[in-house]
């Protein structure tokens, strides 16, 4: 559903609203954490530099086969644990055997 700015709500693991200030009193910089998106969709927020949630969230399900990505922080990219696929932190392949952008309204 759409917020009163325009957005799209995204919902926690539990489905409450995801609050912008509330979750940014407990998710730093560089955070992707697992919501509920577009049609309850496993979708990351991502918190950015400036501790302000970007404009744009990142489909979590594989372009390749539909498995859900996890972020792996060490490497800084998701990497998808079915066949391999690798997204940047911004949710672009970088490595297939995924075929597409997995972002949605990606910046730039």
């Amino acid at each position: 559903s759409g917020s009163a700015t325009g957005g799209t709500v995204a919902k926690d693991a539990v489905g409450n609203d995801v609050v912008a200030a509330e979750w940014l009193k407990t998710h730093g910089p560089g955070d992707r954490t697992l919501t509920q998106g577009l049609k309850g969709d496993p979708t990351y927020l991502v918190v950015e530099s400036d501790r302000t949630l970007a404009t744009f969230a990142i489909n979590a399900v594989c372009t390749h086969l539909g498995c859900v990505v996890p972020f792996n922080t060490a490497e800084k990219k998701f990497i998808c644990p079915c066949h391999g696929s690798q997204y940047n932190d911004q949710g672009r392949v970088v490595r297939g055997p995924a075929p597409l952008l997995n972002s949605i309204n990606s910046p730039g």
